[in-house]
């Protein structure tokens, strides 16, 4: 297989797992070439792995050409950028994503053409067609009809399509984004076009160019979906962040290896219990530069993964501190930190406003409450049940180990009252040794089974 997309995890090795995943979605594939094929949404919050699962499906596809199934892809950037120029660069990389494709080509994947040279090309490939395409969209440019442009370049996979009896995969990835950073302005003074996902309603529905789409914030890219595209119009697939119990080992096992980090088969064990088989965590772990760092012993592994949650300059903290401070500015008061530690302490539960003014003596009405309960869901860090007034908190083990870790001290200095609260201090490292006992123990048990 060839990597004309270089994938983020790095080595292609370090993707494990994913079987089931894999297996739906190449059903999905295979079904594209007789139009079969519904638009889907990739659902998964943020270092969950669909970035480099989407990366490994356009590189299974352009390295099969027999497949029948032209990929592209797109990542809508957190930057600001015009709306003329976003329209011409996605134009110039689905064409070069084309001919790269029907060139083998791959040099055009990471380099790709601009205007003027893909007319040149269509030029020396006698495509009157697709010559007349850019004069188009030069026309449309020249004639500041900015709108025109988005218009021809998106139904550009559609058109293609259609006029030469292909079919392209659309890969549209962090779809939310292009709700808060194109502007119709070059000085970006006004308001982004948040409108701008509705582009896509009709083509969502293209059986020639079927869409996939991710996003990092769940319940933001649902409420886009559901808003501008029709909730029905994309199949949604869930993507959850921690592997199995053996694929976790093995991602232990691979990231040791690659990066030359010894350990143990018993430490290997610990890593993946304690970090949940989370292969991004694992990964933290792994090259992590606690001090005196050695994951060859308990203790060591144990002081390993408590650097990862705790230390603020962990590259753990630091992504999931840079997620909170994009998804939390909203409801940065202290009634919203007790409201969301509270839940995450007490996720196996479902909470309403007026429970949680009960228990926790909230000076807020209940529409407030549920305000605040709302605008939680929307940033994904808290769940929303069934009925519209239950809420509970992150099934997530990984988040709530973060969440806990940064709001419990910070909520006690908020209401000094729980500063002599009999509950027991939140002590990860605690919690990480009963782990390994437990697992030594059930270890122990299964030697003693094996003998007898």
């Amino acid at each position: 297989m060839q990597y004309p997309l270089a994938e983020k995890i790095g080595n292609p090795d370090l993707l494990v797992g994913r079987e089931s995943e894999f297996k739906l979605i190449n059903k999905w594939l295979s079904l594209i070439p007789n139009r079969m094929s519904k638009s889907k949404v990739i659902l998964a919050r943020r270092k969950s792995g669909k970035t480099v699962f989407i990366q490994r499906i356009f590189n299974q596809l352009w390295s099969d050409p027999k497949r029948g199934v032209i990929p592209f892809v797109f990542d809508i950037a957190e930057s600001k950028i015009w709306y003329p120029d976003f329209a011409i660069k996605y134009y110039c990389s689905f064409v070069s994503q084309y001919i790269s494709f029907i060139e083998r080509n791959e040099k055009l994947i990471k380099w790709p053409l601009s205007l003027s040279q893909i007319r040149e090309y269509w030029v020396t490939k006698s495509n009157q067609d697709l010559v007349d395409d850019v004069d188009v969209l030069l026309e449309y440019q020249q004639m500041k009809l900015h709108d025109s442009m988005w218009d021809l370049v998106t139904s550009a996979p559609h058109r293609f399509g259609d006029l030469f009896d292909l079919r392209f995969l659309v890969i549209l990835d962090e779809f939310q984004n292009i709700t808060q950073y194109i502007y119709p302005d070059q000085q970006y003074q006004t308001s982004p076009i948040e409108t701008l996902a509705g582009s896509f309603h009709s083509l969502s529905e293209s059986k020639l160019a079927p869409m996939l789409v991710t996003g990092s914030y769940v319940d933001w890219l649902i409420q886009i979906i559901g808003k501008y595209l029709e909730a029905g119009r994309l199949k949604r697939m869930y993507m959850f962040p921690y592997l199995t119990k053996d694929d976790g080992l093995e991602a232990v096992y691979k990231y040791a290896e690659y990066c030359q980090e010894p350990i143990t088969n018993e430490t290997a064990l610990m890593i993946n219990k304690l970090c949940m088989s989370d292969p991004f965590f694992i990964s933290c772990v792994i090259q992590n530069e606690s001090p005196s760092k050695d994951l060859t012993t308990s203790d060591g592994v144990v002081e390993a993964v408590n650097y990862e949650i705790y230390d603020r300059h962990s590259e753990m903290s630091e992504t999931w501190n840079e997620y909170l401070q994009l998804t939390l500015p909203q409801i940065n008061d202290k009634y919203a930190k007790t409201i969301l530690l509270h839940l995450s302490k007490y996720a196996d539960c479902y909470w309403t406003p007026k429970s949680l003014k009960d228990k926790l003596q909230i000076d807020l009405d209940f529409y407030q409450i549920q305000d605040k309960l709302i605008k939680m869901s929307e940033a994904d860090v808290i769940e929303r049940g069934v009925s519209d007034i239950e809420f509970r908190g992150l099934q997530d083990g990984t988040l709530k180990l973060i969440l806990r870790n940064r709001f419990e001290e910070e909520i006690k200095l908020f209401n000094p009252s729980d500063l002599h609260s009999q509950e027991p201090k939140f002590d990860l490292i605690s919690e990480f040794q009963t782990q390994i006992q437990s697992l030594k123990t059930e270890k122990y048990n299964q030697c003693q089974r094996r003998s007898d």
